[in-house]
């Protein structure tokens, strides 16, 4: 029984065309699937991912128009942090971005990655991360010690010009092979009133291993721990900053805020087995719930946080064929005899054809 990383993240979405134009024009993900939520069919549920939407790679958005802005805090996740292979692939972001006039922080040495910061249109801070160095740069028996940052780079990190003239020096038009996110996610980071007891529950309850104990490289009075696989591989990634919650507020759902995340479990059975052990260690459990490309159970992290387990299986193959992902409003079965109720009451979203990233644009 074991969490295989993470599976997808669910944010809310104040406009579901204006997401899906961020999401696939300047981001380059493709959209792979446009249903609704399955417990509010009048609204939209969009993924994107992938090219099949694999576990790891989904982002996914509740649409919810005139949603309050959300409030980020304690119980509720900071941000989510996409794949990148090499620094050049993040200059390139850097340079793509800034050159469409969305304003771009780092890159930020964080030791064990690179990364640039921005958000999308609702708000949600979105960050893109390198896959290296990795944990072990500064033990050989990752998370067992505590690593402060060095304080070399935090006095980098805080070279505000030397920082600006980082970037590709030529324009990126383009999302090329070597900067596409196809890899999905490298982290997701939330906040956590006791650090401790977040540990307790990753490690003795889910059985996720801790991979790093740090500070807040931006605020070094406030832990970061990190929580993945044996090896702490980028995809497999959840971190919380603790906060006081006498001088930080709970989280406020909204737009521009998760949802909830899921995890990826190989079936029903490790599901099951799920189930048992959060129940006994005096969590909340949801049923097995078919959400038709996967199977889900959801639970709470210790500061309320949802926290969902999803089944890698089977897909969103299942109701359509690869080159249609995404281009069909889809329903659940116990759903599709109110068609012609739910699709007038929703607002149509198109995107572009989706082609895969090139290694040279002009080939």
């Amino acid at each position: 029984m074991s969490i295989l990383g993470l599976h997808h993240i669910t944010i809310i979405s104040s406009d579901g065309q204006r997401t899906a134009d961020f999401y696939t024009r300047v981001l380059g993900l493709r959209m792979v699937k446009k249903t609704v939520n399955f417990d509010q069919p009048s609204s939209y549920h969009l993924y994107f991912g992938d090219e099949k939407g694999s576990p790891g790679t989904a982002i996914t958005f509740f649409e919810w128009p005139g949603a309050p802005k959300g409030l980020p805090g304690v119980g509720g996740t900071h941000h989510l942090a996409l794949r990148v292979p090499t620094r050049d692939g993040l200059l390139k972001w850097k340079r793509r971005l800034t050159d469409m006039n969305i304003k771009v922080d780092g890159p930020f040495d964080r030791h064990y990655f690179e990364s640039i910061y921005f958000k999308d249109p609702d708000g949600l801070i979105l960050e893109i991360a390198t896959d290296g160095p990795g944990f072990a740069v500064d033990e050989d028996e990752i998370g067992t010690t505590h690593k402060p940052p060095p304080a070399e780079m935090m006095v980098t990190n805080r070279d505000a010009e030397a920082i600006g003239k980082m970037t590709w020096p030529e324009p990126v038009p383009t999302v090329t092979a070597d900067m596409a996110l196809l890899n999905g996610m490298h982290h997701i980071t939330a906040i956590a009133e006791n650090i401790d007891r977040t540990n307790r529950f990753y490690t003795d309850v889910l059985g996720i291993r801790r991979v790093k104990m740090t500070d807040n490289f931006d605020d070094p009075n406030s832990a970061h721990w990190y929580w993945g696989d044996n090896t702490g591989r980028p995809g497999s990634l959840i971190t919380y900053f603790e906060r006081d919650p006498k001088t930080t507020r709970y989280a406020q759902m909204g737009r521009g805020l998760t949802h909830h995340f899921a995890f990826a479990v190989e079936n029903e059975n490790v599901q099951r087995e799920y189930q048992k052990k959060l129940s006994s260690a005096g969590y909340r459990v949801s049923q097995i719930l078919d959400r038709d490309y996967f199977k889900s159970i959801y639970t709470n992290d210790p500061d309320g946080h949802i926290v969902e387990l999803a089944t890698v299986g089977p897909g969103f193959l299942v109701d359509e064929s690869e080159t249609e992902l995404g281009t069909n409003l889809k329903l659940p079965s116990w759903l599709e005899h109110q068609r012609d109720q739910i699709e007038p009451k929703l607002k149509p979203i198109s995107v572009n054809a989706w082609e895969a990233p090139k290694e040279n644009p002009n080939e």
